[in-house]
């Protein structure tokens, strides 16, 4: 029932053939990283590297690297797991209503972790020179660790009951820190760790943390799990692994995971913050150098024959891509319990997750009227943008589902169609300015800072949208603006100057381009007009078209439209909707990688070769 050790799940891994050992040397500086990248494009097998360079202990990776082996490794709990998540039980209530036990079933009882006075976490004490030291692109910071289980608890309510595990980027070389003692802390809004660091500060006491590596597949999953604010993942944790999560009693401090492969202890340093960064994450840029909390690093242990899993992050695809396809398949269906109304949401991965959320809901509140304009979908939409992680997104799009019952959030292309046939300009663009946006996000001009737009749309088709270039359709190319592609019917994607601001921080150009057009001139065939700097690369595939579009725009910032106009405060336009998809001065580079890694991986596949065959 489930593996209780990293250990066991690796030597199942080797035995069924769904793990590789490569034995030639390989660097943890950068090479490791464009390995796990190639070989998880490549839907590869997962990777054991038993020969690190500078380093004594064996890495592993891709462990998560295909839906087919998240199900195999957690083959005899995933079903159990789903259905506790559809009763709505949340293991934190048990024991304020323990009336609640009686609808759970009696494998649920494994979900509580328990106290153990030993376990081989602590069985060695190292330093933080002799970890592993993973950089996975060529402007990161430093080294980092990149499945971390972050784990806090409550101080004002210490226990499990209010602990928090969460997957909060480590960097442990580089920047200001002192390599003896300090690791930086990275972690971004709406995060569980956030509430408790907070209470921490308001009681004026130091945080507690520990931060554990390794360990049961299950942990890492739970760590990356949206659970309710208040659900320990150490119970989530103890459902998906089919086992009680064992935790060493500590006389002070944190109870230590047991079956850790390494462990991290200390606590985040009173008022004490150091650049942190930079680091190629999952949107496909580097998040750049911020001041961030850093911890104080009292001890690191490792059990005996210790393994460190990494990941590896970067435009999607890659292996975080899994999880969230695991959350979509887990928590999707409960989403229309929790806000009814709500019939199916998509954090779109492409996109990068949070920058594009598609919906679709319910429209109940004139029945007896035909569906002339949104009205309960506006509802939902506020609803969404204020529940958990799905407040993060920067671009939801929202659809009744009464008027087609086929629609689906996952056929990504076809929902747009759908929108952009039904969308009235004037009417179905609502914005909030000056708000709280991804971390990770920098299209709003400063870190945590943006806008969100709510695109939404009910009714009968309005208009048929072109697949093919009207021969009429003009291009200003005296402003600079050229290549016309037809991306998708109704969008136009087109080639512009380089973005350039005045001195009020607005690019003439783009005005230009719009003030271009009239209502009635053929271009507004096409409902939706994306301005971008390579139009052939954001037509070549959808997948590029969404990379390109949603994080590289801002709504308030960088929505435009042909007749625009604003009445009574509300932003339309009477011809296409224009969105800039450009570069602009503050968007940080996108991940490249390092032409020299390249050809000493790709050497990997030659015959005779660890990769032969693979990539």
């Amino acid at each position: 029932m489930g593996y209780r050790t990293l250990r066991q799940c690796v030597n199942d891994l080797l035995a069924t053939g769904q793990m590789i050992r490569i034995d030639v040397p390989v660097d943890p500086d950068l090479e490791m990283a464009a390995i796990q990248r190639r070989v998880f494009k490549a839907g590869g097998p997962a990777l054991y590297f038993a020969s690190v360079r500078g380093c004594r202990f064996p890495m592993v990776s891709n462990l998560f690297g295909t839906m087919d082996r998240i199900r195999y490794i957690f083959r005899d709990t995933l079903d159990h797991l789903a259905k506790l998540i559809s009763l709505g039980i949340d293991p934190a209530d048990w024991l304020r209503r323990p009336r609640l036990l009686m609808k759970l079933p009696w494998w649920g009882w494994r979900a509580w972790p328990k106290l153990v006075r030993r376990g081989p976490a602590t069985a060695h004490e190292i330093s933080l020179r002799q970890l592993p030291k993973l950089r996975s692109w060529p402007n990161d910071g430093g080294a980092y660790i990149t499945l971390p289980l972050v784990y806090t608890e409550d101080p004002a309510r210490p226990g499990f009951a209010h602990s928090n595990l969460g997957m909060y980027r480590v960097q442990i070389t580089g920047g200001k820190y002192d390599p003896e003692c300090e690791v930086g802390l990275h972690y971004q809004i709406h995060r569980g760790i956030g509430v408790h660091h907070a209470k921490a500060i308001e009681m004026k006491q130091k945080l507690r943390v520990n931060v554990f590596v390794g360990g049961a597949p299950a942990m890492t999953v739970a760590a990356v799990m949206p659970l309710p604010e208040g659900m320990s993942e150490l119970f989530f944790a103890g459902v998906l692994g089919g086992h009680r999560i064992p935790m060493i009693r500590q006389p002070e401090g944190l109870p230590i995971y047991a079956e850790a492969d390494f462990v991290l202890t200390g606590y985040i340093e009173p008022k004490k913050l150091l650049p942190e960064g930079p680091f190629g994450d999952h949107l496909g840029y580097y998040s750049l150098a911020h001041d961030f909390p850093v911890m104080r690093v009292e001890h690191v242990y490792h059990r005996p024959q210790p393994i460190w899993p990494f990941t590896v992050v970067g435009r999607p695809p890659q292996e975080d891509s899994m999880f969230g396809k695991l959350i979509h398949e887990l928590v999707g269906p409960v989403i229309p319990k929790t806000i009814p109304g709500i019939r199916a949401v998509h954090a779109v991965d492409a996109a990068g997750v949070h920058p594009l959320l598609l919906a679709i809901g319910s429209e109940r509140y004139t029945p007896y009227d035909e569906r002339k304009r949104p009205q309960e979908l506006l509802t939902l939409a506020n609803a969404l943008l204020g529940h958990g992680q799905l407040s993060l997104a920067k671009y939801l799009f929202i659809a009744a589902g009464e008027d087609n019952p086929e629609l689906s959030v996952y056929e990504v292309d076809d929902f747009l169609r759908h929108i952009l046939e039904r969308v009235d300009w004037r009417r179905d663009v609502h914005f909030q300015t000056c708000t709280t946006a991804d971390t990770l996000d920098y299209t709003g001009g400063a870190l945590n800072q943006g806008s969100k737009v709510v695109i939404a749309a009910v009714g009968k088709p309005r208009r048929t949208l072109p697949v093919a270039l009207d021969s009429r359709i003009r291009i200003p190319e005296d402003l600079g603006f050229s290549d016309p592609r037809v991306m998708l019917p109704g969008i136009l994607v087109v080639q512009g100057p380089p973005f350039s601001r005045n001195e009020q921080g607005e690019d003439e150009n783009i005005k230009k381009f719009c003030a271009f057009y009239k209502r009635q001139d053929a271009i507004n065939l096409f409902p939706l007009i994306v301005v971008v700097d390579d139009s052939e690369f954001t037509a070549r595939t959808l997948d590029n078209f969404l990379w390109t579009t949603f994080t590289r725009s801002d709504p308030a910032g960088d929505i435009h439209g042909i007749e625009e106009f604003i009445h009574k405060k509300h932003w339309g336009c009477h011809g296409s909707l224009v969105i800039d998809a450009r570069a602009k001065p503050e968007h940080p580079p996108p991940l490249v990688e390092d032409p020299e890694i390249v050809r000493r991986v790709e050497a990997l596949a030659a015959p005779g070769q660890p990769l032969h065959g693979i990539i």
